[in-house]
């Protein structure tokens, strides 16, 4: 499978992932051509209605890759690594890893730079194969004091440019890129490939929220849906045809010819 995204970087054809979480969405994205389904933990909000994606679990996390991957065997998987399960013991961090690589993921996602650099070579020593997650990090969400984008200073900048490097050396094989300057992100790119989420249309490929792709993600289960506000980055291709399917296709097609993330789109 990822010899197969490989060959997409190498001839520079876009890659399309959205996030999937159960079976019969991951049928109909193999169908239509979705590159990479991502397991994310944004679960958590999206399925759950949490207002964030800290509760959830390795259990969460194994029941919607076992779902993903029964639905689309022949489509490159990546599950997230939800918080608790990597940060504080790389073999603890292996063996989370290896349950969901048997769940059915190709490869596990996990946040953060510094000294995740060595939980990353850890695992992609052991045959784990790693994406990367940096930039804004959603579990790191109560730290930054919100949906903050990340990367506006030098300073900042200089450390996701760094720990890019760091990862690449490590071994990943991708680095997720969420919120930052689309200027910094085609930076990182020309370091290692690169997955966007509101980080400009020169990344190597690009993901969005199945709910936010459908326009239909209104905010946490607990709040008034007027008082959401999408973000910057988040399209609804639905709303362009009442076909689901032709929406992710639309979708798929828009990241191949670069016309989506467009400017106001990006940072």
């Amino acid at each position: 499978m990822l010899e197969k995204i490989q060959k997409l970087v190498k001839k520079d054809e876009k890659i399309a992932m959205l996030t999937c979480y159960d079976a019969t969405f991951a049928k109909l994205m193999e169908l239509a051509g979705v590159d990479i389904l991502l397991v994310g933990d944004s679960l958590g909000m999206v399925l759950q209605g949490a207002e964030n994606t800290l509760n959830v679990s390795m259990h969460h996390m194994t029941y919607h890759t076992k779902s993903v991957s029964a639905g689309a065997p022949n489509t490159m998987t990546i599950a997230d690594m939800p918080l608790g399960s990597y940060e504080h013991d790389n073999e603890a961090a292996y063996k989370n890893a290896e349950w969901l690589i048997k769940s059915g993921a190709h490869m596990v996602k996990f946040e953060g730079g510094g000294k995740r650099v060595e939980t990353a070579r850890y695992l992609v020593e052991r045959g784990i194969p790693v994406c990367a997650h940096l930039g804004f990090t959603p579990q790191s969400v109560n730290q930054f004091g919100g949906y903050k984008i990340q990367g506006k200073t030098q300073e900042s900048a200089e450390q996701i440019l760094n720990d890019a490097k760091a990862m690449r050396d490590a071994g990943v094989s991708f680095v997720l890129l969420e919120m930052i300057p689309a200027a910094l992100a085609k930076q990182v790119t020309q370091i290692v490939p690169t997955i966007g989420i509101g980080a400009g249309v020169d990344c190597s490929g690009q993901v969005l929220v199945l709910q936010d792709l459908l326009g239909i993600y209104n905010g946490s289960a607990n709040k008034k849906p007027e008082d959401y506000k999408a973000p910057r980055f988040a399209k609804n291709f639905l709303k362009e045809t009442n076909s689901i399917e032709s929406a992710v296709k639309n979708y798929v097609k828009a990241v191949k010819n670069k016309t989506f993330p467009a400017i106001e789109h990006s940072y």
